[in-house]
């Protein structure tokens, strides 16, 4: 067995387009490597036990490793994670292995022990642990029926409301028009096809930022699509709350709610409105901070 008070210690992030790689060893980064995830494949625990060693391996050529820790996108029930784990415990018999979700990791990341990760991004998701350990998932749909507070999902909200006020007789405002400008039609009632032409959660949040614009120029359709899209937040934060998740620590993260102040500060409020016990924290730091703090009391038990 190595020295699991002085091994080098890995930490992996694996997220849907970037995986970060960081090792420490005393408290001393030995190793800090990105590359794409266009090899996971998070659905066959075999394959993605070879991307992962074949990480560690070029990053940390006859380097020993002793703890390995993985936030992995798309390991989305104790069952996947467990999985993976075993089959990467297989390939590292000498190395203690961990996998969580990769949201999973802002909490330690932010140095708190509990609490809850919440990511709106190219996605929308919450994760915590209940009083069992056992992990709890709330949101993270997908971009085409959920994702509400994600980059996809407010474009696709944003035209909702666009055709909804349509249907009140009213002409469209600064939000429905610079929809229309974006996908060059005339009509409000031709950017359901628009979209369609478009669809994916890449091409529907490069959009996302119009409804900032638009509320910014003092649209009331976009102030009401970020008020929803704060309410669809709040809500998988209480959700947890009621499934036996501490909420007392809320750690945030998403390009979409760390960039845009807006949606940061009405998702703030409306939380310390419904649970003013929470403490909402940004990540200032890499993800893959919370996998090197995983693998560290993994190597100590």
């Amino acid at each position: 067995m190595p020295d699991l008070f002085s091994g080098v210690r890995v930490g992996i992030d694996v997220g849907g387009t970037k995986t970060h790689l960081r090792a420490a060893r005393g408290g001393r980064v030995t190793a800090d490597r990105i590359v794409t995830s266009e090899r996971w494949r998070p659905a066959n625990a075999a394959s993605a036990a070879a991307f992962l060693t074949d990480l560690i391996a070029t990053s940390l050529p006859d380097v020993a490793v002793d703890a390995v820790a993985v936030g992995a996108h798309g390991c989305d029930s104790a069952r996947a994670c467990e999985a993976l784990a075993t089959e990467l415990a297989r390939r590292l018999p000498a190395a203690r292995c961990l996998v969580r979700n990769d949201a999973e990791l802002l909490v330690p990341a932010c140095g708190l022990a509990a609490g809850v990760g919440v990511v709106a991004g190219t996605g929308s998701v919450a994760v915590g642990r209940d009083s069992r350990d056992e992990p709890v998932f709330m949101g993270g749909w997908g971009w085409l029926i959920g994702d509400e507070g994600s980059a996809p999902g407010l474009l696709r909200d944003a035209v909702r409301a666009s055709m909804a006020a349509r249907d009140r007789g009213e002409p469209p405002d600064l939000l429905a028009t610079a929809l229309m400008r974006s996908y060059g039609v005339a009509e409000v009632a031709d950017l359901p096809e628009a979209m369609a032409t478009e669809a994916g959660a890449a091409n529907w949040g490069r959009r996302a930022e119009l409804v900032f614009d638009a509320l910014h120029g003092g649209s009331a359709l976009a102030r009401a699509v970020v008020d929803d899209a704060a309410d669809a937040l709040v809500r998988l934060v209480t959700g947890m709350a009621g499934r036996d998740v501490d909420v007392d620590d809320v750690v945030v993260a998403g390009g979409v709610i760390l960039n845009q102040s807006s949606l940061f500060d009405t998702f703030v409020r409306k939380l310390r409105m419904i649970a003013p016990v929470s403490t909402v924290h940004r990540l200032t730091v890499d993800p893959v901070v919370g996998a090197v703090r995983l693998a560290e009391r993994l190597a100590v038990g």
